[in-house]
């Protein structure tokens, strides 16, 4: 089978590891976890049964990147589709790599400049169980279950053109569109005939840039209440889209942006 587009990791770079934990466990319910890994400090969100997000700190990395949240995509096989970006004007900002015991991964741009990660699964190393659980979407990505992410939203200076780049390396396909006056069309895609996410125009994002929306208990309101009190900032929200549902966006203390969405006003 295969899962090449599936929206599978979602990775936080952070300046500040220890609070970034403590923030969004306090949001989501998650348990966080290291991880193991000798000689670095990689942290390990689980919502129920379910590993959803890793968190890292990015504090002493080159050229002192802002705390940002990075979704991973799966793909069959990591190396092509790097070549595939970068002869679509792409840029590789980590080369295809072996992470032990989970898969090959690689850091990519789309054209316009968005960043996203690739994952190749160690088909080996996955359980049965877990097959059948990355089969039936009930990963990271699970629009059904709380803590989990729920949406994926790409803000670029050429929806048109990313879509039709996603398109061509993911098999994605056009689901709604939305006209939003001024701020143009908000494009839905699907993949496999399941919306998973939508592209815009930058609206009042300064660079091309993907954005994970997370899944809350209860009502929005009352997780937009939790995150002022934790030390985050909220934009926007709650705001009703169709569904129905809701929506805030956020910052958290860190300053990493991020969505929240829930059937609750």
């Amino acid at each position: 089978m295969s899962y090449q587009g599936n929206p599978c990791w979602y990775e936080l770079g952070t300046v500040d590891l220890e609070a970034a934990a403590e923030f969004y466990g306090r949001i989501f319910g998650w348990q966080i976890a290291d991880s193991g890994m000798e000689g670095f400090d990689y942290r390990l969100a689980s919502a129920g049964e379910d590993m959803v997000a890793g968190m890292m700190s990015n504090a002493e990395l080159p050229g002192n990147p802002p705390s940002n949240w990075l979704i991973y995509f799966a793909v069959d096989d990591c190396d092509k589709t790097a070549a595939a970006i970068h002869a679509a004007g792409g840029r590789i900002y980590k080369e295809p790599a072996d992470i032990p015991g989970t898969g090959r991964y690689a850091v990519v741009t789309d054209p316009q400049g968005a960043a996203f990660g690739l994952l190749q699964p160690d088909m080996i190393q996955m359980s049965e169980a877990d097959r059948a659980r990355a089969e039936a979407g009930e990963g990271a990505f699970n629009q059904k279950r709380p803590g989990h992410a729920h949406w994926n939203e790409l803000m670029s200076s050429d929806p048109q053109a990313g879509f039709a780049f996603y398109a061509e390396l993911f098999g994605w396909t056009e689901g709604e569109a939305m006209d939003m006056g001024d701020l143009g069309t908000y494009q839905l895609f699907r993949h496999k005939g399941v919306d998973i996410g939508a592209m815009m125009g930058l609206g009042d994002a300064p660079v091309p840039v993907w954005l994970p929306y997370f899944g809350v208990a209860g009502s929005v309101s009352g997780a937009i209440e939790t995150i002022d009190a934790a030390g985050g900032k909220v934009h926007q929200g709650p705001l009703e889209v169709p569904g129905p549902t809701w929506i805030a966006v956020a910052q958290d203390p860190q300053g990493a942006w991020f969505a929240i969405v829930g059937p609750e006003k």
